[in-house]
């Protein structure tokens, strides 16, 4: 009967990332010999050859890296299993990973998080800034606790998502662009405008690229740019038009910097979701900061998503 326990699923992890016994055997505190003897041990279970030495290192084989497709979600899930149980029903302490989207990484999370973290502060959070689909995959694969990503319609097993606030996306431009006193826009001056595009990855693209196709506009020439920053900056220079989140140019339409509009015609409606696996379990931490994001949305008397009215 074949003995795959985690120490060997690690040692096949480790010799991927490091490539060197010694290497393996310093992190796991084991003696060289030790980490050979369960390299062997499993190939001998398995029957195939799952280590290459080349040039001093260790690689894997075709096998092995098959192996290493399970054995880094195992060791994931192991992980994931001792922290929860540790911090089994207690907020005085522990750890929580989140990975949101731009937008409610800047405009929603800061404020959430400080106030969390005063209330909690022996909870140790960490926030990655990544795009929707990055931010969805890292969560299936355990890599983070909850999601926080702004999209269209969202609809992705075995993720749970739950809608937080709007996003409603408005079109902007500079109050030096020729038609910055309009009292609306139309497709026509959006196509003679020159349009920043965002990045190929983002929701925001994807909407835009879908409205552009219906109105037959192919705006030329354009600038594509993955910061919302540097699209904002574009705009500003006086010539460019642009799609963008209302959170994300309220504060620079309040102090006259940018003019914004809502885009002509129809558009699919986005929401700020909160994203769970529902393969993972919900820990206590993970579910009080999902409480709080709500709460602190709809009793805070200055809201973290714009107005929508």
């Amino acid at each position: 009967m074949m003995n795959l326990n985690l120490l060997k699923l690690k040692i096949v992890e480790l010799l991927d990332k490091h490539n060197k016994i010694t290497t393996v055997a310093d992190l796991l505190g084991l003696k060289q010999p030790t980490v050979t003897f369960h390299m062997k041990n499993l190939e001998r279970d398995f029957g195939v050859k799952l280590f290459d030495a080349r040039m001093g290192k260790i690689i894997l084989t075709d096998a092995g890296f098959a192996l290493l497709h399970y054995a880094s979600k195992i060791n994931a899930l192991a992980s994931e299993a001792q922290r929860v149980v540790n911090e089994f029903d207690t907020l005085r302490q522990g750890t929580l990973s989140i990975g949101a989207s731009y937008v409610p990484a800047t405009y929603i999370l800061p404020a959430v998080i400080d106030a969390f973290t005063k209330a909690y502060p022996r909870i140790h959070i960490s926030l990655s800034v990544k795009t929707a689909p990055v931010i969805t995959g890292m969560l299936q694969s355990h890599e983070i606790d909850i999601g926080i990503i702004s999209t269209g319609s969202f609809h992705q097993a075995p993720l749970k998502a739950k809608a937080i606030c709007p996003d409603e996306l408005v079109l902007i431009c500079s109050p030096s662009h020729p038609c910055a006193n309009q009292a609306e826009w139309s497709p026509e001056w959006i196509a003679s405008s020159t349009f920043v595009l965002h990045g190929e990855s983002s929701s925001t693209r994807r909407i835009t690229d879908q409205w552009l196709e219906q109105q037959g506009i192919h705006p030329s020439p354009k600038l594509e740019l993955d910061s919302l920053e540097a699209i904002k900056q574009a705009v500003m220079l006086g010539e460019h038009v642009s799609f963008i989140s209302r959170m994300a140019v309220q504060s620079e339409v309040d102090r006259g910097l940018l003019r914004m509009w809502p885009i002509p015609e129809s558009i699919p409606v986005r929401q700020v979701y909160v994203l769970t696996n529902q393969d993972r379990y919900l820990s206590a931490t993970s579910r009080r900061f999902i409480d709080f994001l709500e709460d602190y949305q709809q009793n805070s008397h200055e809201p973290l998503c714009a107005d929508q009215e």
